[in-house]
Formats: C-alpha cells, structure tokens, sequence
C-alpha cells in the first residue's frame, strides 16, 4: 500500500526505476549567429532540447539531445555542467548531444577567445545569451526531477525509414570517392546515384510502466539537414516529425542522431520546402512504424559507464596550431576565419573527450563526441551482438568528423573538415570494446 503511494506521488523508493521528462526552448535570439556566422533572421520553428532524467538507486543520470547543429570546448562544457548541477548528479553520467540540423547554432568559446585575443573577432554568439539558454535548460532538467515517475519494463523496436539516408561518400572506380552533400538532390546525377552504404532502420528505446508507454527516445543516422547557412531558424524535417509523433501519440518524443558523419539526405534533397515536407513525411512514417512494433521486457537495473577519449589530433604541435591561426588571421571570410580557429582550439585542447554507455536490459545505448562516421554505429552493434544497440554521436563536437582510417587514404571532404587523423579509428573502437565488452576486432571501416 505505501509503495503504490509513494509511486503515485512520484516519491524515489529504493531499488526502484524512475524516468522524469524535460523540454527547454533554445532558440537563439534574432540576431545570433547560426552555423557559422551568419545571424538568425527568421524563426520558422522553435529549437528545443529535450531529454530524460534516469534514476537507479538513488543514482541520476541524463539523457539530453539538443536542436543545435554543434557545441564544443567550453560552450559543450557550460551546458552540460548545468544540466549535471540541476539533475544532482555528476558530469560524466550526462549525456548531452545535438542533433546536428543546420539552421541552428554551431558555438565553440574556445574558438571565440582566441579570435578575440588576436584581435579578429567574428560575428560570435553572445555569452550571456547562451548562459540564459543554459539556465532555461537547467531550470527545466531540475523542474522533471520533482515529477518522477517509475517504470519497469524497457521496449525496443526498429523499422525502415524509406528515401531519406543516402551515402555522401560515393566511390569512383579509381578508388576515390565524390562527396554528394545535404542540397545535392538539385543535381540530376547526383539524385540518381544510388543510396550507398546507410542504416535504413530508425531503432527506438521506450521506458514504460507495465506496457504504458512514458518516454520513446528514438535513434537515426543521417544529417538532419535540408538547407543551411541562410538565417533561418528550424528544427529542420526531424524536428518536424519528432513533434507532430508526440502530437499524434501523446507521448513524449526525444530524437538522437545517429553516426551520421558520412551520411545525408543529399539524394532526396534539393533544399526546397516542398522536399523538406516530403523528408518530414517519410521519417515520421518510420517513427510510427518504429513505435507499432515496440516489444517490452522487463527491467530492474541500469548501468552507466563512461571513459575518457584522447584522439589523435591534426594539429599535433604548437607550430601547427600557430599555423593556422595565422591562417586565421589573414582572412577576411569570417566563416573560414571561424572554422579554422575552431581546429585551432582543438589542437590546443589538453582535456580528454568521453564517450559513454547506457545499459538497460538487453539494451546498449552509446554516447559519442564529434561527428563519427557510420562504420562506428556498425562496429558498436557488430561489438554488443545480441544486445539492441543504439548510437548517439553530436556530443562535444569540437574534433569535427570521426573518420576512419581508409577515408583519411582516400581523402575527401570529411577527412579534410576533421581535426583528427589517421589512427582515430583504432582509438574509437577500443573504447567502444571497453564501453560494451567485446573483444571485436578493429579492423578499418570503408
């Protein structure tokens, strides 16, 4: 009787699995840069974070996924500090990723201070802005820690997502590649080259109460970008289909992306509204079909466990690092000018990265930095064979693409926008290994 009491009003009884939800408003206000340096403009959409407070045993740990296309160094650092203060828990059980759209804002403090210190300032997001949004996040984690509720059964399904991933790396007989980026459906031959080498299937982890379902956090690998770069302010099509499910369904809604770093929408998309609707329209048509095939288990425990992540960095010496700011310097496209010290301040970066794992029942939820490429999404589910895997990558974002070893060889543009190098790959899947505990091997992805 008094522990169907203290469940009914949301009070922690110990042993027990409790989930509380959050939602926060953070979209930049008019005038803000979004990726890169271009200013908001126009809010078409709002931009919000959303995520889960987990708690086990009087142990607290979150799940966060934010409508940004990037946070790094001490912005990334700022939010989830706050996030880990307001939850009560601490800042390595924090999960906090972006989803990566690019109508959004792309933030690096780092990157800002030393542009400021060499006397080159860009159009920046303002300081005290971002820490309001920090404080709307925080204010919203600590309001879903007094509304609690339990749960005991965990489901998980997956279902096609249909015309919408595409490879952005297409390989030539040569043995090169050509890159078909995000607007590229405008080109005739590059909307009829053929999908490449994606994960079709959208996987979706929901926590629930007997078969009542609380939360759904949901799991897709491919850029979330249909047009960019233009002061528009958008969720973009995945924030669409996130928010009219949770319409439909009345229950809330988190979407993570995936390990998207080489994957687009770029056969499908040529950067109009009516394709935007129509990349809308089939990913939500894979949500649902995501959530009709839900299958529950039972779930007493979860575990958490993260490591640290030291990648091998580009600019690996001083002079290489005074290079580029240089370079920084001497330019007068801002944007550049910002790109290039933001790999500056990488190469600077004395703080390891971290990655992370979410374990519950026979599901593995992994938690990635940067922008990892889709053989890290593959080697994880190869490393937890069967276990339901799922992939979240966009959390700090400061290393820029994860790339594998053989396309650092081939060359291309994610290798080249990278602040890491050749033997990042070996790195990423030993913690991967660790975090699962697999003893897969680690030979190179494509």
């Amino acid at each position: 009787m008094l522990f169907a009491l203290m469940t009914t009003l949301g009070l922690s009884v110990w042993g027990q699995l409790r989930v509380g939800t959050f939602k926060a408003d953070v979209t930049p206000p008019l005038g803000q840069p979004l990726i890169w340096v271009m200013p908001a403009t126009k809010i078409e959409d709002p931009l919000l974070a959303k995520g889960v407070v987990l708690e086990d045993r009087g142990q607290r740990y979150v799940l966060c996924a934010v409508d940004w296309c990037g946070l790094s160094n001490r912005s990334y650092r700022l939010l989830r500090d706050k996030v880990a203060q307001a939850a009560g828990t601490t800042y390595d059980r924090v999960a906090l990723q972006t989803l990566h759209q690019h109508t959004a804002p792309y933030v690096d403090g780092d990157a800002y201070a030393l542009l400021e210190q060499m006397g080159r300032p860009v159009v920046r997001f303002e300081e005290s802005a971002l820490v309001q949004i920090a404080d709307r996040l925080a204010e919203a984690v600590k309001k879903a820690t007094g509304s609690m509720k339990a749960f005991d059964s965990v489901g998980t399904s997956e279902a096609g997502v249909e015309r919408v991933a595409s490879a952005r790396r297409l390989p030539t007989p040569d043995g090169k590649v050509v890159i078909r980026f995000s607007t590229d459906g405008k080109k005739p031959e590059m909307a009829a080259a053929p999908e490449g080498p994606i994960d079709r299937s959208v996987r979706t982890v929901t926590l629930g109460m007997g078969r009542k379902p609380l939360v759904r956090l949901h799991y897709y690998a491919t850029h979330p970008q249909t047009w960019c770069c233009d002061g528009r302010v958008s969720a973009d099509f995945v924030g669409a289909a996130r928010e009219q499910l949770e319409r439909e369904e009345g229950v809330f809604q988190v979407y993570f992306t995936g390990a998207a770093g080489d994957v687009t929408v770029g056969k499908y998309n040529d950067s109009s509204v009516g394709k935007r609707t129509e990349l809308a329209e089939r990913m939500l048509a894979g949500l649902r079909k995501s959530d009709a095939a839900t299958q529950w288990a039972k779930v007493k425990e979860l575990h958490w466990k993260s490591l640290p992540l030291e990648l091998p960095k580009k600019l690996a010496s001083q002079e290489a690092v005074e290079a580029r700011l240089a370079e920084a310097k001497a330019t007068e496209d801002e944007a550049a000018r910002y790109r290039l010290t933001i790999a500056a301040a990488f190469g600077m970066r004395s703080e390891p990265l971290s990655a992370s794992l979410l374990s519950l029942g026979a599901v593995r939820i992994v938690h990635l930095p940067g922008e990892p490429m889709l053989e890290f999404q593959r080697f994880a589910q190869v490393a937890a064979a069967g276990h339901f895997v799922a992939v979240a990558g966009y959390g700090d974002i400061s290393p820029g693409y994860l790339c594998t070893d053989r396309a650092y060889e081939q060359g291309g543009y994610e290798p080249g926008a990278s602040n890491t190098t050749k033997g990042a790959e070996s790195v990423i899947k030993h913690t991967l290994r660790e975090l699962l505990g697999s003893r897969a091997p680690t030979g190179s992805g494509r």
